[in-house]
């Protein structure tokens, strides 16, 4: 393959990635679609394709769905026990957030929100809420019609609108303050002060650590405090888990406020906080080593604030 074919591919690559990663919420599976993507673009036949980036955002779609269709993933994804990959801030995978749509799109929570949506009506909603492609065009990317490109898209904007629960979009200043309470209410012990900073219907879900079969759900605000109360009870098993005592950093996760937990400058475990009306309306604890990989690499190229909570 010349250069110019190569330049012309990794010119797009990173939005490649970025729509992959909306489609799958899995950095790692959307790096092994764009990988794919790029061996199909070698053999192809390049001097018939007319629109290579249009050829190459249909393969990419077509390569997910068939992922998202797969008998492992639908088992995987049934059987409870999976949350996306988070992405820390400045992951160029994170794509395009000049809009609310855009940065919505990649939340840990609407993520999961899609999970409900079938895989077209999924890569539909992706397609023109995260790139406002017109819907003559996710009519040819999709193989549907226009029309029903308009209704998969209108039906998935509807499902998660009505589950979203809402969420404010919190200055970053102001969401630093929010979290900086919440995680001084938990480090203290005192649940009712964590209960008073969480609205009436917060929510947590936790993959406990990738030891839980199924992810680990709390549903009221009082077990929420709890559970959150607990995750910060240091304890000798809890270290020997972790492999020492972790400082807890702030930083941006997939759009959103997140507790970050690090022992010698190794994430081991994020917290990611959804906020609306000045409060904590739901938490996503992810632990599990093999979804860090990718957060674990661009932390490693950032330089961090000072810890919140130096020693835990």
């Amino acid at each position: 393959m010349d250069s110019a074919a190569v330049d012309r591919f990794e010119a797009g690559r990173g939005r490649l990635a970025s729509l992959a990663y909306r489609l799958l919420g899995s950095a790692a599976d959307a790096e092994d679609v764009v990988q794919d993507v790029f061996l199909r673009w070698q053999a192809a036949e390049r001097e018939r394709i007319e629109v290579p980036e249009a050829w190459l955002v249909k393969v990419v779609t077509n390569l997910c769905l068939d992922r998202l269709r797969s008998a492992r993933a639908r088992h995987e994804r049934a059987a409870g026990a999976w949350l996306p990959e988070p992405l820390l801030a400045g992951d160029p995978m994170l794509g395009p957030a000049d809009t609310v749509e855009q940065r919505e799109s990649v939340s840990v929570a609407v993520l999961l929100l899609m999970e409900r949506l079938s895989p077209v009506e999924r890569a539909a909603y992706v397609l023109r809420e995260a790139f406002s492609y017109p819907h003559a065009e996710i009519a040819g990317i999709l193989d549907i019609t226009e029309s029903a490109s308009q209704q998969h898209v209108h039906r998935a904007r509807r499902r998660v609108t009505a589950e979203r629960r809402g969420g404010d979009e919190v200055d970053p200043a102001s969401a630093r303050r929010i979290v900086e309470e919440f995680l001084a209410a938990a480090a203290s012990g005192r649940t009712e002060r964590l209960v008073a900073m969480l609205t009436a219907d917060a929510t947590a879900v936790s993959d406990g650590a990738g030891l839980a079969r199924r992810l680990l759900r709390y549903d009221t605000r009082e077990r929420v405090a709890v559970y959150v109360r607990a995750g910060f009870k240091a304890t000798p098993a809890k270290r020997r888990l972790a492999g020492g005592s972790p400082a807890i950093h702030l930083a941006m996760v997939n759009g959103s406020p997140a507790a970050v937990a690090v022992i010698e400058d190794r994430v081991v475990g994020a917290v990611v906080f959804r906020l609306r009306d000045g409060k904590v309306a739901s938490l996503h604890g992810i632990a599990a080593a093999d979804r860090l990989a990718r957060l674990n690499e661009v932390w490693g190229r950032q330089e961090p604030d000072a810890p919140v909570i130096t020693a835990w």
